[in-house]
């Protein structure tokens, strides 16, 4: 501005010019410093809770510091889990992810450690972790970690620095994890201070100081970034096909669309030299536009596209490893990505990798070698409590989850309408007389997981309070589900393929040469695998008197899956009481089965409790509920549709 006889006149720069100037940046630094000072809540900003907690004041003063000149980058990623005293399953579960094999340098299990050993026991961190409200779980993850030798030191290093910011001592234990292109590490703190009180962390800390704390460390080990290092690392982002720092610093100074690039000069040439060559790469790409020299228009979905991209990329990555562990070479036109909402709702295969999507939410993915003999990436969300990781040539049946009510809701749904909003057993009973327990069972259990996301609850009394809207109810916890698990997976056969054609019981080769199911086979790949494999069943099964060729064609016994079914639980129950001595029992329709659940048998017919008793046992079909029960007393009822248990005189299991 230009003061004229008492009078000020503005002169506007260039339109689109976004350089700083002197003044911009000092009100920039009064901003800051005010908003430390809590000035701008007294100004009437929004009040955002970031700085409630522990680490508050080192937290607003390292946001505000920003990266200085030469310091080094680190990933931080953290998550905040709530954890039941009573059920210390999930801390368990996380901790036997961390330490699961083939993350270390030499392909083994993960090691913990904390503060002062290098192997710290995992049973024991959960269990101090009983009463916890919550937890905290880090993955600490520095651009250049592949130049440590040893990570732990760092580590150490890091939550000495976090215990003083924070003023308490720290509970926590770490692995180190060097499975993929960048080591980094998964720490897990408990959330309790040194006082036995709930520890909280402010947000800003959380957000950015412990990141700028990480990379104070790691500067401090490795030194300074050279010039060589700079150039180097912003050469291979300018031709990156996924998000870079150079697309987010062109997507900050760019104003509706447009960006105006001067040629470089003074401050940070190689950074500008490198945003144009960024520029350049972009509009290859066809999501930028040099409109005129020095003036461009980016893609408005520059970001979601260049995203998109970047986890094309590194799907393909894995692809390509898994298959290569798996020792099998396809072109790449083969691979695919497979989509819960397009057009295949269905896709069935042989396992040939698994592993996490996302390790901190721990979504899980697996790679399928398809019977349309092409190469599959699906991802299929979290486990549950009892759901088990896709195990190498398995085979899935992977289906979209649709998001709607289920029969099993629309029964409740009516059965309420006639109650009040009320279901139980006894009225569910009333309602259909001929319903077998198992049947009744199993709307119970669906009650108890919508339950346990507070869409429904159960009364003193027992009873069910569902709501007049049930079924709008079960249609939310149907949108969750499929958020949480865009698609079913449903294990065909827990044998490798190979081991079919001869094997003794009902397999998943049985039930497609009956027609109950069907697919296309390509004549390459797995589905060429599969069709050998049938070919070579049938002439087994001709050969067991179970089939017969007649006209060219096979036809098969009538109860040719219950025959072969009770072969091989008949020679399976040889084995146990050659083994233990207890005599085998059957167990029949109608009748009620008791006794201590030992373990659960996988066989080729499928999957098998094994129920013992003072002088025999009986097997019977397994349920994922039953280990939750194992080594302890239940009672089963035999239905014509499975089994409906309960644990001694507790309530029933699931319910």
């Amino acid at each position: 501005m230009r003061e004229i006889d008492d009078e000020f006149e503005v002169e506007l720069g260039r339109i689109g010019n976004r350089r700083p100037t002197k003044a911009a940046g000092y009100l920039r630094r009064v901003r800051q410093e005010a908003a430390k000072a809590g000035a701008g809540a007294r100004a009437g900003s929004s009040f955002t809770g970031g700085r409630i907690g522990r680490g508050r004041a080192q937290g607003a003063v390292l946001t505000g510091r920003g990266r200085s000149q030469g310091q080094r980058r680190v990933v931080i990623k953290a998550r905040i889990v709530r954890i039941k005293s009573a059920d210390l399953g999930a801390v368990r579960a996380h901790l036997r992810y961390v330490q699961r094999d083939g993350v270390t340098r030499d392909g083994e299990p993960g090691e913990l450690y904390d503060a002062s050993n290098d192997r710290a026991d995992g049973k024991d961190f959960a269990e101090r972790s009983t009463g916890d409200r919550h937890q905290f779980r880090f993955i600490v993850a520095p651009e250049d970690s592949a130049e440590l030798a040893d990570l732990k030191p760092f580590v150490r290093d890091l939550m000495r620095q976090m215990e003083q910011d924070l003023g308490t001592r720290l509970d926590w234990v770490a692995a180190d994890h060097f499975n993929t292109g960048h080591p980094h590490t998964h720490i897990v703190l408990r959330g309790q201070d040194d006082a036995g009180g709930d520890l909280v962390i402010a947000r800003d800390y959380i957000a950015n100081g412990f990141r700028s704390r990480a990379a104070e460390l790691i500067t401090r080990e490795l030194g300074p970034e050279t010039e060589i290092e700079v150039a180097r690392k912003l050469q291979q982002e300018i031709t990156a096909e996924r998000l870079t720092r150079l697309d987010r610093s062109i997507l900050r100074d760019s104003s509706d669309g447009a960006l105006e690039v001067r040629v470089p000069s003074g401050r940070e040439p190689a950074w500008q030299t490198a945003r144009i060559g960024r520029l350049r790469t972009l509009e290859r790409m066809g999501l930028a536009e040099e409109s005129e020299p020095g003036r461009w228009r980016i893609d408005p979905k520059l970001e979601p596209k260049l995203r998109r991209m970047g986890e094309r990329g590194d799907i393909i990555k894995t692809m390509h490893r898994e298959m290569a562990a798996a020792g099998i070479s396809k072109a790449a036109g083969d691979y695919t990505i497979f989509d819960p909402e397009g057009h295949v709702r269905r896709l069935v295969g042989r396992v040939v990798g698994e592993g996490f999507a996302d390790e901190l939410t721990e979504r899980r993915y697996v790679v399928i070698d398809g019977m349309d003999g092409r190469t599959h990436y699906a991802e299929i969300g979290a486990l549950g409590a009892n759901d088990e990781p896709a195990v190498r040539n398995t085979i899935l049946e992977l289906r979209s989850r649709v998001a709607e009510p289920r029969a099993i809701d629309r029964t409740i749904a009516e059965i309420g309408a006639r109650h009040g909003g009320s279901y139980s057993d006894r009225l569910h009973r009333e309602f259909d007389p001929q319903a077998s327990g198992e049947f009744v069972g199993s709307h119970v259990r669906r009650l108890e997981a919508m339950r346990r996301e507070g869409m429904v609850s159960r009364l003193a009394d027992g009873n069910w309070d569902v709501g007049k809207d049930y079924l709008d109810r079960a249609l939310r916890y149907e949108e969750l589900q499929r958020s949480r698990n865009p698609v079913r997976v449903a294990v065909l056969s827990w044998q490798r393929l190979e081991d079919l054609p001869q094997a003794l019981g009902a397999t998943w080769l049985d039930r497609k040469l009956l027609g109950k199911e069907s697919q296309e086979l390509a004549a390459t790949g797995f589905g060429a695998d599969v069709e050998t494999a049938l070919r070579a069943r049938r002439q087994w099964l001709i050969e067991q008197g179970l089939a017969r060729e007649e006209g060219g064609q096979v036809r098969f016994a009538r109860n040719m899956i219950e025959t072969l079914e009770a072969r091989e639980l008949a020679r399976t129950a040889v084995e146990i009481s050659a083994r233990t001595g207890l005599e085998h029992v059957d167990a029949k329709a109608g009748e009620q089965v008791s006794g201590i659940y030992r373990r659960m048998l996988t066989l080729n017919s499928g999957r098998f409790a094994l129920i013992e008793r003072s002088h025999d046992f009986a097997l019977v079909p397994w349920r994922p509920v039953l280990e939750r029960a194992r080594g302890q007393l239940v009672t089963g009822s035999v239905g014509g549709e499975g089994i409906s248990w309960s644990i001694g005189i507790k309530r029933g299991l699931g319910r």
